[in-house]
């Protein structure tokens, strides 16, 4: 098939329609982004133009399988073991004790954290490592981490818990021993006990009914995420983070990400280097 033409208007409305249904924001500086994907998925279905491949994802993609594949081209998934170091300290140093000491305080052994945008399951893998580190007596505490994300590939991907060399080059390598296998060179699989911690879950941040039953948490990590969002979009996304958390608990975001232009519910406190928002 021959380059695609993508009209000003065929790009708007497709952009319309992904912004519409999950709060992802393409600008028009991503037409060729866009374009180069839409004509993946249009050459796989065997569709001529850009205004029938809107068409299709409209009126005659019911259960939303085609919309789900190109969502799945249009997320970036860049990601690996204990990302953004310093800020795991943040959370593993500080604030983890924190959250600890008020519930034994009331004699709760609950932890919950909530990793969204969770991508190939590094991050909540790491939180899960972390967690496995730092409470001593973690057989006698309830552990949910919740990993979700927008794209089934990378979740399936995620469930494997297979990774390169690339993924694990930050893993203190005490860790990587411990935690991971080798079932063959320049491959680690991460060991049951660590991929037990973590549940995969398909959701989209901006359906509001999945997040509703959301609750309780202590502990989100909603990294390099918001970005793909635009400000209405954020707005409503970090509101519902406030009534998914306990008071006390905390979000992290990356580290160009802020909180203090979309809400004022959170309270701001710097750690070290890094800014955290606490409810």
């Amino acid at each position: 098939m021959r380059s695609l033409d993508l009209p000003v208007e065929d790009f708007i409305k497709l952009r319309n329609l992904v912004y519409d249904r999950t709060g992802i924001y393409l600008g028009e500086h991503k037409v060729y982004f866009m374009k180069k994907r839409v004509q993946k998925r249009m050459e796989a279905l065997g569709i001529p133009s850009a205004r029938e491949y809107f068409r299709f994802l409209k009126f005659f993609d019911g259960e939303q399988r085609e919309f789900q594949e190109l969502i799945n081209l249009l997320t970036v998934n860049e990601t690996y073991f204990f990302r953004e170091f310093s800020q795991l300290q943040v959370f593993a140093e500080a604030c983890l004790p924190e959250v600890i000491q008020r519930k034994l305080a009331t004699g709760e052994r609950t932890i919950k954290v909530f990793s969204a945008g969770c991508s190939t399951g590094e991050e909540p893998y790491t939180l899960a490592i972390i967690l496995k580190e730092m409470i001593d007596d973690l057989d006698r505490w309830d552990v949910v981490i919740k990993a979700a994300d927008i794209d089934q590939r990378v979740l399936a991907a995620a469930r494997r818990g297979l990774y390169d060399i690339r993924s694990v080059k930050d893993v203190p390598p005490p860790y990587l021993t411990r935690y991971f296998t080798s079932p063959v060179p320049g491959e680690f699989l991460i060991k049951p006990e660590i991929r037990d911690m973590v549940v995969f879950e398909h959701l989209n941040l901006m359906d509001r009914r999945a997040l509703r039953y959301e609750s309780n948490y202590d502990f989100i990590f909603c990294r390099n995420v918001l970005i793909y969002f635009d400000e209405s979009s954020r707005k409503q996304v970090v509101d519902r983070f406030y009534a998914m958390l306990n008071k006390g608990g905390f979000v992290f975001l990356g580290h160009a990400e802020s909180l203090s232009r979309i809400s004022t519910a959170f309270r701001i406190t710097r750690l070290g280097n890094h800014i955290v928002y606490q409810a």
